[in-house]
């Protein structure tokens, strides 16, 4: 290569002046520089993801636990509500089936709803898929 004013270039990447050792020693510290940059960037999407998640879960058994607080006083009121109209053990057996029933509902659609979880790093996956390519020689 030659500069603009007809000197040679002192350009690093001037493979003519460079050995074959040379040359697969740069292309290796550049292929380590690659992969542990798509680390890196795995490990940032994963730790954001996690964040987030933590955040949530926490807030979600907070909900729960108020939500079963509330659940069990209206159980009680409606089992001690149907009492009065009939014998307290059918009472009972009433509120459970209905409980029963909710449980039901909420686990079919809970397990539905965890197939369309995606945990694969996706940015990170996308990138990796073109190093092979990165790497063939360019015509």
């Amino acid at each position: 290569m030659t500069a603009p004013n007809g000197a040679p270039s002192a350009d690093p990447r001037d493979v003519g002046q460079q050995s074959v050792g040379e040359l697969i020693g740069e292309v290796s510290r550049d292929f380590s520089t690659l992969m542990r940059q798509e680390l890196e960037l795995a490990k940032a999407e994963l730790k954001g993801e996690v964040a987030k998640t933590g955040k949530a879960a926490g807030l979600l058994g907070g909900a729960g636990f108020a939500g079963y607080m509330v659940a069990l006083f209206l159980s009680c009121a409606l089992w001690w509500g149907l009492a009065n109209a009939m014998d307290a053990g059918w009472a009972a057996l009433i509120v459970a089936v209905v409980w029963a029933v909710i449980g039901a509902v909420l686990y079919v659609t809970g397990r539905s709803t965890m197939r369309t979880v995606h945990p694969k790093p996706e940015r990170t996956a996308e990138t990796v898929q073109r190093i092979p390519g990165a790497l063939k020689p360019q015509p």
